[in-house]
């Protein structure tokens, strides 16, 4: 499999289809965040397959202390520089805090973020989601959903912690993972959930998965790029791996993060939960 990324550029765009047969045929993928042209231009020549253009960008780019003041014409400002240095990778944007509260209003929002140049959406939350979930589906607009830690409602959750530890807790995500499939959503993705429970949803479900800090056996990992090259002020989250070491350039760090995740060596075990 490994052989195949060692052509690193990507030679033609990734769709959601192609990301589909790599879950079929068992190849992992890879997913940076970025916030600007020049990085995505960079992650392109270093054949990460999905960008994911976050909220996050509250924290690593505005210094809040949490995503909650990201608006969404902020969001499709920085979709619509992702896209400029884009190439070849599946864009994904994160719509902000209270954009999709209602079906309708998700539409909406989910459109300006699409017309900016995004290849799909993702939003926080579980099977409360399913009427919007269907209602971008229907509009053809794909659709990831984010389960897990959800930073959006880490007020409610009581702040950044391990989610679906409890038995009870975990099959309430593979519920609201299994609902949210029957709703559209094209991708799941998960952050900070144990890796057994990462390995049972993968294994259960019929779409890609993505993991942030929910083990090796999702489909594809992502890490935010301020993280994984060691220039995030705050507190080093355990699944985190600085990728910017020996002597390496910005891309060879992005080389080096996307074979270890094609060679299933990162996540390793003291990534997981």
């Amino acid at each position: 499999m490994y052989a195949d990324h060692s052509k690193k550029k990507l030679s033609n765009p990734v769709t959601l289809s192609h990301l589909k047969k790599m879950k079929a045929e068992g190849e992992k993928f890879t997913c940076l965040t970025a916030y600007d042209a020049t990085f995505t231009h960079i992650m392109n020549e270093a054949g990460i397959e999905t960008i994911l253009v976050g909220d996050s960008l509250g924290m690593v780019i505005q210094g809040q202390d949490s995503t909650l003041p990201v608006t969404i014409e902020e969001m499709c400002y920085h979709v619509r520089a992702v896209k400029r240095g884009n190439s070849n990778a599946f864009l994904l944007a994160d719509m902000p805090f209270m954009s999709y509260s209602k079906p309708e209003l998700a539409l909406d929002n989910a459109a300006k973020l699409m017309q900016a140049g995004a290849n799909m959406v993702k939003l926080e939350g579980g099977s409360w989601l399913c009427d919007t979930v269907q209602l971008l589906s229907q509009r053809g607009i794909p659709v990831c959903a984010h389960l897990g830690l959800t930073p959006q409602a880490v007020h409610k959750l009581g702040g950044y912690k391990v989610q679906g530890k409890s038995d009870s807790a975990a099959e309430q995500i593979k519920q609201d993972s299994i609902d949210l499939v029957n709703a559209g959503a094209d991708i799941l993705l998960y952050e900070c959930i144990p890796t057994e429970l990462g390995k049972e949803i993968t294994d259960m479900v019929n779409v890609p998965t993505i993991g942030i800090g929910a083990g090796q056996h999702t489909d594809g990992q992502v890490l935010v790029l301020h993280d994984m090259i060691g220039i995030n002020l705050g507190k080093r989250p355990r699944f985190v791996k600085n990728f910017l070491t020996d002597g390496r350039s910005i891309q060879e760090a992005f080389e080096a993060y996307a074979q270890e995740v094609k060679e299933q060596t990162f996540p390793a075990n003291e990534h997981g939960f």
